[in-house]
C-alpha cells in the first residue's frame, strides 16, 4: 500500500502563458508552488500558506480558483502517491524563493514536451487540462 501525501498545488501564469514552476532543496523535479497540508488544514488554506512560505506571496483564499483535485504518483518520493488540491490565482508581485526552494523557472507549456525534470501532476493532469481549456476557448 503506498504511503499518500496529502497537499495543495497553485497554477500560476503571468501574461505570457508560462508556468511557474518550482524545484525543492535536494530534489531534481520541477512543480507547482505549494505543499502538504498540516493537521486541519483545507486545502484552500494550504495554497495560500505554502504561497506565502515558498515565495513570499500573499494571495486571499477568495481569490483562489479551485481547479479541483488530482491522484497520481509523487515526484520525488518513490512508492508515494498524492492527493493534491489544484488551485490557480494570479501574482500579485514577483515571487522570490524562500523556504524550501531551491529554484524558480518560468516554463511554456509548449517547452514542455521531451523534458525529463517534470513531476507528474504537472506532465499528466496540468499541462493537459491547460491544453483542452485553450483548445475550448479557441472554439469557444
Amino acid at each position: 500500500m503506498p504511503v499518500v501525501l496529502t497537499l495543495s498545488a497553485l497554477v500560476i501564469r503571468d501574461a505570457g502563458g508560462r508556468l511557474l514552476l518550482v524545484r525543492k532543496r535536494g530534489t531534481s523535479k520541477f512543480m507547482q508552488p505549494g505543499g502538504k497540508l498540516e493537521p486541519g488544514e483545507t486545502f484552500a488554506a494550504a495554497a495560500v500558506r505554502e504561497l506565502e512560505e515558498e515565495l513570499g506571496i500573499r494571495v486571499p483564499e477568495p481569490e483562489l480558483q479551485d481547479l479541483g483535485r488530482w491522484y497520481g504518483p509523487a515526484a520525488n518520493e518513490a512508492g508515494t502517491v498524492i492527493d493534491a488540491g489544484i488551485f490557480a490565482c494570479g501574482l500579485p508581485q514577483p515571487p522570490v524563493a524562500a523556504a524550501e526552494i531551491e529554484e524558480l523557472l518560468w516554463l511554456h507549456p509548449a517547452e514542455a514536451a521531451g523534458r525529463t525534470d517534470l513531476a507528474p501532476l504537472l506532465t499528466e493532469h496540468i499541462l493537459p487540462l491547460l491544453a483542452e481549456s485553450e483548445t475550448w476557448a479557441e472554439h469557444g
